[in-house]
């Protein structure tokens, strides 16, 4: 989550300059490129080796092949592009003032808070990177980690109560990216990690986003 609050403040800055030199439009796309060159494009890339390994049909071992071969499918390039498309949307549809602010500071720390939580579901192999990383966490370091979303949560919540909608949205997304992965290979990796991390953020926005 502190990492993620970084990223957040650097978003924040980004969509300000942006905004004020080109609009909000280019801002919105401005921002979602910068999100992707802070994170160098890793969550990205085990979000598109889930679309081809989870939506494939095949049998679980195919799955794994296919989310460790380095090519990419039909499957990934149309998941790519419409998250993409929809984290520009979302930003696009903030709300103005301190409410959009607390959305672009809260969706990447969330979802760095969701990712600790998933690394401790059962994992898909054992020579993976998502037991590797499984391995470090302990309940006392996931309790350190919370403090940090809780507290902007609560100044989020006062200005803005669709901040709540927006956790609770993250929150089943995560959850519906873990059972589909529990499902077709029978635990996490580190694709669906950075999976996780992706299509929370995604589903943040959207929750904060204006109707």
């Amino acid at each position: 989550p502190v990492i993620g609050l970084l990223i957040g403040v650097l978003l924040l800055l980004m969509q300000t300059t942006a905004a004020l030199i080109f609009g909000r439009g280019v801002a919105a796309v401005l921002v979602v490129v910068l999100w992707a060159v802070l994170t160098g494009g890793l969550h990205l890339d085990g979000l598109a080796d889930c679309c081809d390994g989870l939506l494939v049909s095949a049998p679980r071992e195919r799955r794994l092949e296919i989310m460790r071969d380095p090519r990419v499918g039909s499957f990934a390039v149309t998941g790519l592009v419409l998250v993409l498309l929809l984290k520009a949307a979302a930003v696009f549809w903030l709300p103005g003032g301190l409410g959009g602010s607390l959305a672009l500071l809260l969706a990447p720390i969330w979802a760095r808070w969701w990712i600790l939580l998933a690394a401790n579901r059962p994992p898909a192999r054992a020579d993976g990177l998502g037991s590797s990383f499984a391995a470090a966490l302990t309940p006392r370091l996931l309790g350190y980690a919370l403090v940090l979303p809780l507290v902007l949560l609560g100044v989020g919540a006062w200005f803005d109560w669709r901040s709540l909608a927006a956790v609770a949205c993250s929150g089943l997304v995560c959850l519906g990216v873990l059972q589909l992965a529990k499902a077709r290979i029978g635990g996490i990796t580190g694709d669906v990690l950075g999976a996780v991390v992706e299509l929370t953020e995604v589903a943040f926005l959207v929750g904060m986003a204006r109707a």
